[in-house]
């Protein structure tokens, strides 16, 4: 390689990086302007996830209603979003107490939502409700109480926002759903059954309000990790290959979902699968060799529960 091209390889690196940020700004700007002024409606901000589609939506002026089902951690949300938030672009967001598995109160607390500004134009669904074991331990109530949190509650309160898009003929509902709703995992069946049912509606609900021009979206990671992921204690090998196994499958940060629940937005995307590798494999697996699947499953179980193979 001779010297006129050993100096022109920063250069074109110096080019693309350049492209690459003002690709980068150029989308932010884009975003922003996508949902400014809009009406965003957040159940279960209060979570890692909801906290993380605030800060988003509110620093891209949007006019944000919290919903959450404790009030001092929904007060601590607001002062902690207009701290850091420019009061000349961004709006001061609304609270509403809303708990999702209470489907007795979610009529009412939807007509709480549209008297904040008298409209919804984005509604993001993103309670949610897990439970891990096995299914002959887990009660029938505790069965009812996931459903609830998972599938009743976010579909009653779409039910109750939904005719006011349908007559302004403007609107997107967004679901935040999770893998569970593609495929079974073990243990956690009541979690599973509603996410399959969650997904199922809201599919269904897409081809219905399309002629509204309402969109109908639905995200679903893997799952939402936490904020920190370290490897398991032990030897130099064990942790380097739990470092590397996590990498690959261990869920999907809190801002880089909501991030994609944006570009959703902006993009009126119908279906996002938010996962790494083997998670998006294992669904592949499910679909076209649904026999291999269940295999490794239930070898997965076997070996959880010390049980010896037969003969």
């Amino acid at each position: 390689m001779g010297v006129p091209a050993v100096l022109m390889l920063p250069l074109v690196l110096l080019g693309i990086s350049g492209l690459l940020f003002i690709y980068q700004e150029v989308s932010n700007l884009w975003s922003k302007s996508a949902v400014q002024n809009k009406v965003v409606v957040i159940t279960d901000a209060i979570s890692g996830l909801g906290k993380e589609c605030a800060r988003v939506f509110h620093t891209s002026g949007a006019r944000l209603v919290l919903c959450g089902k404790n009030w001092e951690r929904l007060q601590g949300l607001h002062d902690a979003l207009i701290s850091v938030a420019d009061p000349s672009k961004t709006f001061t967001p609304k609270m509403v107490l809303l708990d999702l598995s209470d489907i007795s109160c979610v009529q009412d607390v939807a007509k709480e939502v549209l008297d904040c500004y008298g409209c919804v134009d984005i509604l993001i669904n993103n309670a949610s409700m897990k439970v891990k074991g096995p299914a002959h331990k887990i009660s029938l109530e505790l069965d009812k109480k996931i459903m609830d949190a998972n599938y009743f509650g976010p579909i009653t309160l779409t039910k109750a926002l939904l005719p006011n898009m349908i007559s302004r003929r403007t609107g997107q509902i967004v679901l935040v759903n999770n893998i569970q709703g593609k495929l079974g995992i073990p243990f956690r069946t009541a979690y599973a059954a509603a996410k399959h049912a969650a997904l199922g509606f809201f599919d269904c609900l897409r081809a219905e309000v399309e002629e509204y021009d309402v969109i109908v979206s639905t995200v679903s990671p893997s799952f939402i990790r936490s904020y920190r992921v370290h490897p398991g204690q032990g030897n130099w090998e064990d942790s380097i290959w739990k470092f590397f196994f996590r990498r690959l499958t261990y869920g999907v940060h809190p801002v880089d979902v909501a991030e994609e629940v944006m570009r959703t937005v902006r993009r009126k995307k119908q279906e996002v699968f938010l996962a790494n590798p083997i998670p998006k494999a294992a669904v592949y697996l499910r679909t076209f060799f649904p026999e291999v699947f269940f295999a490794v499953v239930a070898c997965g179980v076997k070996e959880k529960l010390n049980v010896p193979e037969e003969g």
